[in-house]
């Protein structure tokens, strides 16, 4: 299996933060630190391992934020969907671990926060609390991603209480879109919204997975701009981001595909991650992103891997193994559990630099 084509495009995100809040729950990391943060590596966010790491391309982990699948501790993410690279530190959406998914933790542990750490594991600043569920002041409900700002704001997807917030470095919410606390599709309305990236036009692609849509808000009316369906055929949207060509790249999880759909609301591309011998008939692919060598790297939750494909679908690169979960803090060979998210370091296309 050759190797994937990962290319070290710039992130667009500054390197330089102002950060306001500090904590003290660190986790153990790799010694490697030379090969942190290297252009090509990936961030994943292995879900129910509880857990963030970053490997090379060989699958090798040089980087690790929480203690692993035993630890329900704040010392860990539990239940982590989403991690993105800022500058040196990363941003994780730390969601909680639903009742009997986990054997772990069977009756369902909470987290509901979002955290920004720097390579030793150090909290720099965090929104939300841990184990409480809420919609008040710096309170959250199951946040599956978060997406940082070229103005220090972070984006986070609030899926529990129906709603996308955009919140200041002082915890203060400066943008909202959907009621709290209410699932619908009307005017200012989520059903378990599913991820939120700022295109270059300022406005918001949101993932409104229940809706089955993927929704274009515009900020200063909270009007929809542009809705894509795939001609009525998406079921559970979990991801969305915008290509250099104007499409859009979706994780349609409930059909088990990735497809990118054009302007149109047309599917021009499908990828199918439950075909091959030995799947989870129903492995719910929650991320896809192209790099700019055009790869495309997907979050095969339930089959427990991330894979690479290139533009014409065929398989480069392969992360955990297929329908077999696993633990280990040398190399993805020895497992992932439900990896939800996986990006590539200097070529996370989520966000289009405005």
């Amino acid at each position: 299996m050759k190797k994937p084509k990962f290319s070290a495009g710039a992130l667009a995100l500054g390197t330089a933060l102002t950060l306001s809040f500090t904590g003290a729950f660190a986790s153990p990391v790799s010694p490697m630190s030379a090969r942190y943060n290297h252009p090509g590596n990936l961030l994943i966010s292995d879900q129910f391992n509880n857990r963030v790491i970053e490997t090379d391309q060989s699958g090798n982990i040089l980087w690790q934020f929480g203690l692993g699948p035993t630890d329900l501790s704040a010392n860990s993410p539990l239940g982590v969907n989403d991690a993105e690279r800022v500058g040196r530190n990363t941003l994780m959406a730390a969601t909680g671990i639903p009742a009997g998914v986990d054997p772990y933790c069977s009756g369902g542990c909470p987290d509901n926060r979002v955290l920004l750490v720097d390579q030793q594991g150090n909290i720099l600043w965090q929104y939300g609390q841990f184990g409480v569920t809420g919609s008040g002041y710096n309170e959250l409900n199951a946040p599956v991603q978060a997406t940082y700002l070229p103005n220090n704001n972070v984006i986070i997807t609030d899926q529990g209480n129906q709603r996308v917030i955009d919140v200041d470095q002082n915890l203060n919410i400066v943008w909202q879109y959907g009621t709290t606390g209410v699932a619908g599709n009307g005017f200012d309305q989520l059903n378990n919204p599913n991820s939120a990236e700022l295109m270059k036009n300022g406005d918001v692609l949101i993932a409104d997975e229940s809706n089955n849509r993927v929704i274009e808000i515009n900020p200063s009316t909270l009007n929809i701009d542009a809705t894509f369906t795939a001609q009525g055929t998406m079921n559970g949207p979990a991801f969305a981001s915008l290509l250099p060509n104007k499409n859009i790249l979706v994780p349609d999880s409930g059909n088990n595909r990735v497809i990118e759909v054009d302007k149109n609301d047309n599917v021009v591309f499908q990828y199918l991650t439950n075909t091959q011998t030995g799947s989870n008939p129903n492995p719910l692919p929650t991320r896809a992103i192209v790099g700019r060598g055009n790869d495309i790297v997907i979050s095969d939750q339930f089959n427990n891997r991330v894979i690479v494909i290139d533009d014409k679908g065929n398989l480069l690169a392969q992360y955990g193994n297929l329908n077999a979960s696993g633990y280990g803090t040398s190399n993805t060979q020895q497992g992932l559990y439900a990896p939800y998210d996986a990006k590539v370091i200097s070529d996370y296309k989520g966000l289009t630099k405005p």
